[in-house]
């Protein structure tokens, strides 16, 4: 090991430094593996041992975060895995210490507890919905698009800054044809609707969900319900916007009203469309890019906050399609970030 960083975690509790360290120093065992250091600690007094002081460092600023979230939250292997992530991913983009502590940073609390983001282009993501009407979250799977966007809804509901919360989906199966599907019409589309309530009743409970759906105060609806809308003073989510059309798209930008704020997320590796239909999300890339008030965020496979294996897989994925692109001479689609 050739950098070797001594770190003093104030204030010294014994409670708080169990739970950084975990069962038997499960945590600190997980560190090791995926950062490559290896950490000693005697009380509150910890020792970073890496090849580099590039690596020594992250592996430092890792412990102060895990150690001032013990203080309002319990620490887990998951919870663990998320931190390395985001420290990864800041690590690579060379961010500040300023930025590192969280200044400007949005927090959402809910019943689970505190959300934040992990890494810094979760923490975009939620800095530009807080700060424009229109927002955009593009990327794949497993990279908190959707979720950290229902947790906005939810706090701007809590807040009064809006009077209700509007989820849409297009209702577009995935590669599949399912045919006639039974129950009325709110039976028919809830399974494309799940993600959004899966991610409601874990922020606000299922009792309370249902209370709320019943006031109205949140509705779940499929795009084509849209149609001769106007939305005030609510926090529109539209998901899975790549299954969208370009009428589609259009159609639901020019549902938004006074006090409202609109999040489009969608995977543009994932449409469902007929190959012939352009996806709306890819046509409003290029005509909403230089739009004040409306904010783009790119997710990349850095970003996954699943099971480590999504972004190994999301890499695979993405590196075949760049094979098969340079196979054919076909250029790959323009990723570049637009808008901020």
């Amino acid at each position: 090991m050739a950098d070797h960083q001594t770190l003093v975690l104030e204030p010294a509790d014994t409670a708080r430094l169990a739970n950084l360290c975990g069962q038997f120093d499960q945590h600190l065992r997980q560190i090791e593996q995926r950062l490559g250091v290896d950490l000693f600690c005697r009380g509150n007094i910890f020792t970073v041992e890496a090849e580099d002081e590039k690596t020594a460092r992250a592996a430092t600023r890792l412990l102060e975060d895990l150690y001032e979230q013990s203080a309002s939250e319990v620490l887990t292997p998951e919870a663990i895995n998320l931190s390395l992530q985001a420290s990864r991913v800041a690590e690579l983009a060379d961010e500040n210490d300023a930025d590192r502590k969280g200044q400007g940073e949005v927090v959402i609390d809910t019943r689970r507890g505190r959300i934040r983001g992990r890494g810094p282009n979760q923490k975009a993501y939620l800095q530009r919905i807080a700060a424009h009407a229109v927002n955009f979250g593009i990327g794949p799977a497993g990279t908190g698009k959707t979720y950290l966007a229902v947790a906005c809804a939810v706090a701007a509901l809590k807040r009064d800054e809006v009077q209700r919360i509007v989820l849409v989906r297009p209702a577009v199966e995935a590669g599949e044809r399912l045919g006639f599907l039974p129950g009325d019409m709110a039976q028919k589309v809830d399974p494309y609707l799940r993600p959004l309530y899966d991610a409601l009743y874990e922020m606000l409970g299922f009792e309370h969900v249902a209370r709320l759906q019943d006031r109205n105060v949140i509705e779940v609806a499929p795009l084509a319900f849209m149609r001769g809308r106007t939305l005030n003073d609510a926090f529109v989510i539209l998901d899975e916007a790549q299954n969208t059309t370009r009428e589609q798209m259009k159609m639901f930008l020019t549902r938004i009203g006074f006090g409202s704020t609109a999040v489009i997320t969608g995977d543009i590796t994932q449409i469902d469309l007929p190959s012939r239909q352009q996806s709306g999300i890819k046509q409003a890339i290029e005509v909403l890019r230089d739009v004040e008030g409306v904010s783009f965020t790119w997710f990349k496979s850095v970003d996954v906050v699943r099971h480590p294996m999504v972004q190994k897989i999301v890499e695979a994925y993405d590196a075949a399609g760049a094979d098969m692109d340079a196979a054919t001479g076909v250029a790959p689609a323009s990723r570049e970030q637009a808008g901020s």
